[in-house]
């Protein structure tokens, strides 16, 4: 195709033009720090504190992942990220039939307080900030983390991290859910009213496009359900009672990094913007924490490729690159073999390392939004925000984003284009390198493989838990839990009981099923 027949456009199909200039750019925003915090929500940003480094894993069993992450920890990685297996994410235990040949093969399987033990066995929870990826039964995992911070001595005050915990992002994208949207909704908001009371250092939702842009979004569509999700979350924790600036400087965010360079930077510059006015005008926050939107990245899974895996390293750090330019408070960076697998060693070494490097060798972390005031980067916020302005009162105007979620909207709209993007692969207007492009004949590489024997030594440990823990005192937590889940009150402090007795993740999981029942998805064409 001839240059002068070429459309040029970012990922996300927004038309880019030749050249910019300040015809086209609106008025620079203001400082890093200052609100509505475009530029960064801290003047100094890096200089004060680098982001936090984390790399997402869990793997086989409890054992063979706290082992991994004794090694990160010894590379130098800052903070941990824990992956959960397909069962656990469901609510099921190991021994479930359901769970055949699932147990540990896309995370750790956790079961029990006595599995949450032994993958935290010599981490000091009061040290090291531990972000975990788990949404339906998010509460229930985050009793077992904060029974194991107890038996730690570790005061909650003092645990810090995040539990991800967005459920709205599963109807609309990821999937993986258990009970209907409100009963869902319920055990989300005790976790925030929980939160706001016992953990003052740990965020109890981390709101996540990542899903979003893995399931086909573009990054306007990322950010704007996104967005519209963390405000869903606001409205049902000021029904319950709390004040705005009681929980939300807690409100923590999860966003993709994709490849388009520019589009991603001013997918976060614009996030802030956004969410630091929402906060102010639609919510009347007072606090200045309360209106700074933080965010954890993960370069883009789906940018991944089979082919020719040695080129993820590189799109992995042109990736990295832009979420720190981006402004985020914490980064994982994806292995070059995830297309194929679970990462080795060898790769999540590379991975982290690509983030040491950015760090230390290449300048960026020095000055706060070095490209603030680019004609091109500024246009491309502004329109970013306008576009997801736009999405943000439509879903309004739908009733909230369960009513849209109830009809399709958002799932309708992220499979439109997905189905755009494919086609311009598939035809070749856009280039993946390696794919429908430069191929060549590829290079095996070592994979890290996960057996059955990791399957049967969690279902043996589960079998001699339940011989050995109180069978009645276990019974009589989830009763109580029952209770709770059938009225009003927050269920944490019963969850928490049920973990403390050795209730396993599906018997307290059954336990609210049998209350909340559980949720179909209704097709949409």
């Amino acid at each position: 195709m001839k240059t002068a027949d070429r459309q040029f456009t970012t990922i996300s199909g927004v038309p880019v033009e030749p050249l910019y200039g300040p015809e086209h750019a609106p008025a620079a925003p203001p400082a890093p720090g200052e609100f509505p915090y475009t530029r960064g929500i801290h003047r100094d940003m890096y200089r004060g504190k680098l982001w936090t480094m984390r790399q997402f894993s869990g793997f086989a069993t409890p054992e063979e992942t706290n082992s991994r992450y004794h090694y990160l920890l010894a590379q130098g990685q800052t903070g941990l990220s824990v992956a959960f297996d397909l069962p656990t994410l469901m609510g099921y235990d190991a021994d479930h039939a359901l769970a055949e040949g699932e147990v540990g093969k896309c995370g750790a399987p956790i079961s029990s307080l006595e599995d949450m033990e032994i993958l935290f066995r010599g981490i000091p929870l009061g040290e090291v900030s531990v972000s975990m990826t788990i949404n339906s039964p998010a509460a229930v995992i985050w009793a077992m983390f904060l029974a194991v911070a107890e038996q730690q001595g570790v005061a909650w005050s003092q645990v810090s991290g995040t539990l991800q915990n967005d459920i709205l992002k599963e109807y609309i994208a990821q999937k993986e859910f258990i009970f209907p949207p409100r009963p869902s909704m319920r055990l989300v908001t005790d976790t925030i009213e929980f939160g706001a009371r016992h953990t003052p250092r740990f965020n109890p939702i981390s709101i996540s496009g990542y899903h979003i842009r893995e399931a086909g979004s573009t990054a306007v569509q990322e950010l704007a359900f996104t967005l519209r999700d963390g405000m869903e979350y606001v409205d049902w924790a000021l029904e319950r009672g709390l004040a705005i600036d009681e929980f939300a400087p807690r409100l923590s965010f999860f966003f993709n990094a994709h490849s388009d360079f520019f589009e991603e930077i001013a997918k976060y510059r614009a996030a802030r913007k956004i969410w630091a006015e929402a906060m102010r005008d639609r919510y009347g926050a007072q606090s200045e924490r309360s209106l700074k939107l933080r965010f954890h990245a993960q370069t883009a899974g789906c940018s991944l490729t089979w082919q020719q895996p040695y080129n993820n390293v590189v799109r992995t750090a042109l990736q990295a690159m832009a979420a720190v330019l981006g402004g985020a408070q914490s980064l994982h960076t994806n292995s070059l073999d995830e297309a194929y697998a679970l990462p080795s060693e060898q790769a999540v070494t590379i991975a982290l390392r690509t983030q040491q490097v950015l760090a230390y060798e290449s300048g960026v972390a020095n000055t706060a939004d070095p490209l603030g005031g680019s004609y091109y980067l500024e246009k491309l916020t502004a329109d970013t925000e306008l576009a997801a302005n736009a999405y943000i009162r439509q879903i309004d105007g739908m009733g909230g984003m369960i009513a849209a979620i109830e009809t399709g909207f958002p799932q309708t709209e992220i499979a439109n284009a997905s189905y755009r993007y494919q086609r311009e692969i598939e035809s070749g207007e856009r280039t993946i390198v390696g794919v429908n492009r430069f191929q060549q004949d590829d290079q095996p590489i070592e994979l890290l493989q996960i057996d059955e024997t990791a399957g049967n030594r969690q279902r043996e440990k589960l079998a001699s838990l339940r011989a050995r823990r109180d069978g009645a005192n276990v019974q009589q937590t989830l009763d109580a839990l029952r209770r709770a889940a059938e009225g009003t009150e927050n269920t944490m402090p019963f969850l928490l009981d049920a973990v403390r007795a050795y209730a396993t993740l599906g018997e307290i999981c059954d336990a609210l099923r049998a209350v909340f029942g559980t949720y179909q998805e209704t097709p949409h064409l």
